[in-house]
């Protein structure tokens, strides 16, 4: 972008919000009927690493808007489901050597699964009705 600005109206941000929604959605349904894990794919896949990049390009024209919300919910969303997974996955390994930590990371795993599809939802019907997040 060479150091310019572009100043987006509010329906081209809206757009690249939903698409961002969209994105996140496309990845943790490839999670859930691929191959992958829900939370692996939404955390590893291209299309919520490419939404992440689009909040962190677009974070700074939605600031100020009642999409400042969406855009720091869907990068919270990314980022702390990361770092349980990260949690996570350092409390199981070791207690993988008494056959627990598969159980628990297997748990983890399903949990931060279902959470990161009740995030990503949420916000989307939010956003659908026009609604900000709540910023907590």
């Amino acid at each position: 972008m060479n150091g310019t600005v572009v100043n987006l109206d509010d329906s081209s941000l809206l757009r690249i919000t939903h698409i961002v929604y969209a994105l996140h959605a496309l990845g943790l349904a490839i999670g859930a009927f691929g191959a992958a894990t829900v939370l692996g794919s939404f955390l590893f896949g291209w299309p919520s690493i490419v939404a992440v990049i689009l909040n962190y390009v677009y974070r700074s024209q939605a600031r100020g808007t009642w999409l400042e919300s969406h855009f720091s919910w869907q990068i919270r969303t990314f980022w702390y489901a990361l770092l349980w997974a990260v949690i996570v996955g350092l409390v199981s390994l070791p207690l993988t050597l008494i056959i627990v930590g598969f159980g628990t990371w297997v748990l983890g795993m399903i949990v931060l699964g279902a959470w990161a599809v009740y995030r990503i939802g949420r916000g989307w019907i939010r956003l659908n009705d026009r609604q900000p997040m709540p910023m907590a």
